[in-house]
């Protein structure tokens, strides 16, 4: 998406330390100084410096449900397996009970993606052979099938929450991979767009957040501006804004896009991507019930290497404005920060 990809690495690193406060603290904070060539280079040293960190407060445990013959009842016997001991003249006690364990799901994942990266060609051997070091101390935590993680289960809390940001990046890199169905193998596709525009709106909620938190920011769902007891449909779809902006009476909304290729072609006019632009205008003109036009829109783009990009605004007649916005990443922070800061201050 970028020429100079050292630059737009660095930048993924501030991205994801404003969406996960914890690469600012602890021994995450001298990543900023280092210089990337791959993503996945990235990854893998953050990877190595969290699972280095959480070696040192001890992995996370959590109980696992067992099944033994033993010569003493521990937990809940378990009356057939009991039984079924007797018959091989067995003197055993079948026992259910739960244990705490280190092989669970949350830790399966850490191995499993580190073995990703340890097979990766684009990360480095010196950090390959970090992650193999830190992988003696999981000998009681098995792989896991990444086709059977159910990500909407993993649930966080106190005893957990340090694997949060861990996880959402073994979630990006593992699901890059596919099954070749030839050889057998998992093969690494290049980072996607629909990732990086995940990451890309999350980073610019939590910027706001950090740094104008007098616009209260937030990813707030808006209702349909209809007669809901004259209504007989209940499928209509959920509008959920990446952000949405307050000051005084005003309100911004803004959709955040990272795409390859930000504008269309039709009939060799170059324009917005249609279902953007209609997508926009819903959330604007449902949330701006009484049309006072106090309600703005912005489509905010990752800009690409098109000549033409998305920049302008339009004026509504009921004085609502949709702004057609594009964030550089290919180029220092400051400037981005500044570009950012610059949208808000302006449009409300």
């Amino acid at each position: 998406m970028t020429e100079d990809k050292g630059i737009l690495i660095r930048n993924i690193y501030y991205m994801l330390a404003y969406a996960f406060q914890e690469l600012r603290q602890n021994n995450y904070a001298e990543i900023e100084g280092e210089r990337f060539d791959d993503i996945y280079d990235l990854f893998a040293e953050i990877l190595t410096r969290g699972i280095s960190y959480q070696l040192k407060q001890g992995l996370y445990r959590e109980y696992v449900a067992r099944n033994e013959s033993m010569q003493t009842v521990k937990g809940k016997i378990d009356v057939n397996g009991t039984i079924v001991q007797r018959m091989r003249n067995s003197q055993k006690i079948a026992c259910n009970y739960d244990e705490l364990s280190e092989n669970n799901t949350y830790n399966q994942i850490l191995v499993t993606t580190a073995s990703i990266l340890i097979r990766h060609s684009d990360v480095k051997k010196e950090k390959k052979s970090q992650l193999k070091k830190l992988m003696l101390f999981f000998q009681n935590v098995q792989p896991i099938d990444i086709h059977s993680i159910r990500w909407n289960t993993l649930r966080f809390d106190r005893n957990n929450r340090n694997y949060r940001m861990l996880l959402y990046i073994c979630y990006f890199i593992i699901s890059e991979w596919l099954m070749t169905t030839d050889e057998g193998r998992f093969k690494l596709r290049e980072f996607s767009d629909e990732h990086m525009c995940r990451l890309f709106e999350k980073f610019v909620l939590e910027y706001y957040k950090k740094h104008h938190p007098e616009l209260k920011p937030c990813a707030a769902q808006i209702d349909w501006n209809i007669e809901k007891e004259q209504s007989t449909t209940n499928i209509l779809p959920i509008m959920q804004t990446d952000i949405l902006l307050t000051m005084s009476e005003r309100t911004l909304i803004i959709d955040t896009k990272y795409y390859s290729h930000s504008m269309q072609k039709q009939y060799d006019k170059t324009t917005i991507h249609s279902n953007n632009l209609y997508q926009i205008l819903t959330y604007v003109t449902e949330f701006d019930e009484d049309h006072k036009g106090k309600v703005d829109g912005m489509l905010l783009y990752a800009k690409t290497q098109e000549e033409i990009v998305p920049d302008g605004q339009l004026k509504r007649k009921d004085g609502n404005y949709i702004f057609f916005r594009t964030l550089d990443l290919n180029t220092d922070f400051d400037s981005i920060r500044r570009r950012l800061d610059n949208f808000v201050m302006k449009e409300i």
